[in-house]
């Protein structure tokens, strides 16, 4: 990777000048020496880079405890309030500050040291975690604290998910760019299996708190993988003032065409998975009558899902066909759930479910690889900062959206609309596509 970029608000020699699109080259990244490329250790080539080693190694471990902490505070907030409201409200605080603030986070990323940020951002939320533990192994814990709480943790996002997705590509290299990002959407999705489970027993043996406490020190295996890497140092030439640095980030993307259909495909895939992720209990509890232990089968298909879609994608020898891998996840997520809105039975919803997830999180891996390789680095945080706000940012407007759709017209009708939703979106994409090819 170049360690100079140019200054920005200068296109690089890499790019095409304005009103130009940014094309993939169909070889634009190939096997690696002594790989069977697409076999399973092909998978997992990302590895080889001990810096990522480092991170996903700490990851593995942190990604749980946010879980565990994620599960314990709805289950908090509830037992306190007993308040449908609040649960969505404190969903709300926690991912409105990435929508907010996104850009903030992008310009941070493009000005600073990316590892410092991380750095600095991980152990903030480190201390969030601490401060919650606190509160509530103390007894004191009221629903305001744990909703400023939420907020803070949400404004610490906004700029450790531009920093941390940037940071991917100098962990590893473009090369390997797809198997890291796929690999790290796979230990997430199964942190989001094992951190919820464990929350369950903890909560009920032992309380909130020590799930919050047990967050705060898992976030010390993340830092110590970062404060572990040695990465070359690189040198950012960046305008004296922010607001240029900042509206040359938004003139970049609004001049590529390829960049902006992409994140909107992100929007519409977030909007349209939005009624799972907050009617599954609806579902669990009211249609299936399974109750908590439906719920927990639900969103343990959905990561299975989730998983099986990363590791598939981590096998792709190369990202020249991703954008179809963008599109036809599109259409694997609105046909599941419009199978799921009109499933007769709880095992069927299952099948639909784990389809749900595979689709999801083809689409999302898939747009993050493609993003990333097409983008020169002077740009990649404030256009990473992009991607969270489409991703992470407008998931409380879809929750919101996904609630009162369905106290109006019912849980099965909004999931009918998010399959809709999915499948027009992955129309208009392929669409597009299929038009620039012509052209």
């Amino acid at each position: 990777m170049d360690s100079t970029p140019p200054a920005a608000g200068i296109i690089p020699e890499e790019a095409p000048p304005s009103g130009q699109e940014l094309h993939i080259p169909r070889a634009a990244v190939k096997p690696a020496r002594n790989t069977s490329a697409g076999g399973l250790a092909y998978s997992f080539r990302a590895l080889r880079h001990r810096n990522y080693q480092y991170f996903i190694g700490g990851q593995v471990i942190s990604l749980s405890g946010t879980w565990m902490q994620t599960v314990a505070q709805s289950w908090l907030v509830y037992r306190l309030t007993h308040s449908e409201l609040l649960l969505g409200t404190a969903l709300f605080c926690s991912q409105i500050a990435v929508f907010a603030l996104g850009p903030l986070g992008g310009l941070a990323a493009d000005r600073f040291s990316r590892h410092k940020l991380v750095v600095t951002t991980q152990t903030l939320m480190m201390f969030q975690g601490f401060a919650l533990a606190w509160l509530t192994l103390s007894g004191r814990v009221r629903v305001w604290e744990i909703l400023t709480l939420a907020v803070l943790l949400g404004t610490i996002n906004a700029f450790d998910i531009p920093g941390r997705q940037s940071l991917l590509i100098q962990m590893t290299s473009k090369e390997d760019l797809l198997s890291a990002i796929s690999l790290n959407s796979a230990v997430f999705n199964t942190a989001r299996g094992v951190g919820p489970a464990l929350a369950g027993i903890l909560v009920a043996a032992l309380g909130e708190g020590i799930c919050f406490l047990l967050n705060g020190v898992s976030f010390l295996a993340v830092i110590g993988g970062l404060l572990a890497m040695k990465l070359p140092p690189v040198e950012r030439r960046t305008p004296v003032s922010p607001w240029r640095h900042l509206v040359d980030g938004f003139q970049y993307v609004w001049r590529r065409k390829a960049v902006r259909r992409i994140l909107a495909a992100l929007g519409a895939a977030t909007l349209s998975s939005a009624p799972i992720l907050v009617l599954a209990p609806v579902f669990a509890d009211q249609i299936f009558h399974r109750g908590s232990r439906g719920l927990g089968f639900l969103m343990a298909a959905m990561g299975v899902g989730a998983v099986i879609g990363a590791m598939g994608l981590a096998r792709r020898t190369n990202v020249a066909g991703l954008p179809n891998v963008v599109m036809y996840s599109a259409m694997v997520l609105g046909a599941a759930n419009l199978a799921f809105s009109v499933s007769p039975n709880f095992y069927l919803s299952l099948a639909c479910t784990l389809l749900i997830g595979y689709g999801l999180m083809r689409q999302l891996a898939a747009a993050n690889t493609t993003i990333q390789t097409m983008i020169p680095d002077e740009y990649r945080g404030r256009i990473m900062s992009l991607y969270s706000m489409c991703v992470v940012g407008m998931g409380p407007f879809g929750s919101l959206a996904a609630g009162a759709i369905a106290g109006r017209f019912g849980a099965r009708t909004t999931m009918a609309l998010g399959g809709m939703l999915s499948l027009a979106a992955g129309a208009a994409f392929g669409w597009t596509l299929r038009r620039e090819h012509h052209d």
